[in-house]
């Protein structure tokens, strides 16, 4: 009578093992060929897009983020400093098959100001990481509604550029 029992509860959980050993596929979202961890510098850069100053800030290197939205839409996507440069998190609109984006006065969800992106790209294996490692490229011209150091010392805007994250310890 055990046996059977033991019998009987194998077949029964059988179904259950097997079943839940099945993994369901991870879909991707909208904005994913865009999306992703960047590191990158900022520039201030004057009405010609020369380069004034390498690092205004002296913040070096940061990073950025960008990602899909909640609707989940291939026509925006949002950028996000954390804080490191400015404390911005804004929605650009985005055109994902020439992968660029901008926008004029945005509005930042960090705090209560505005935001233009203008000239947003992203290239595809267009950066070399400090490791030497080719990787996708990120660039756009930003300033900020709040911001008084452009109009006071001769540019008009900062670029900020660089590459997506690789997970290479010598790119961090």
């Amino acid at each position: 009578m055990k046996r059977i029992y033991f019998y009987a509860i194998i077949l029964l959980s059988l179904p259950i093992f097997i079943t839940s050993c099945e993994k369901d596929p991870i879909g991707g979202t909208a904005t994913e060929a865009v999306a992703g961890e960047w590191y990158v510098t900022a520039a201030a850069i004057d009405a010609n897009g020369v380069v004034v100053d390498a690092d205004w800030w002296g913040v070096g290197r940061f990073h950025l983020d960008t990602y899909n939205t909640s609707a989940n839409t291939t026509d925006s996507m949002w950028v996000n400093d954390h804080g490191n440069l400015w404390d911005f998190n804004v929605k650009v609109g985005l055109n994902l098959s020439a992968k660029t984006f901008s926008g004029t006065d945005l509005e930042n969800v960090s705090y209560v100001s505005k935001v233009t992106i203008t000239d947003g790209k992203i290239l595809l294996n267009a950066a070399k990481t400090p490791s030497g490692a080719v990787a996708d490229s990120i660039v756009f011209n930003v300033t900020f509604s709040d911001d008084t150091d452009p109009a006071q010392n001769g540019f008009v805007a900062y670029r900020v550029s660089g590459y997506r994250y690789t997970g290479l310890t010598n790119d961090n």
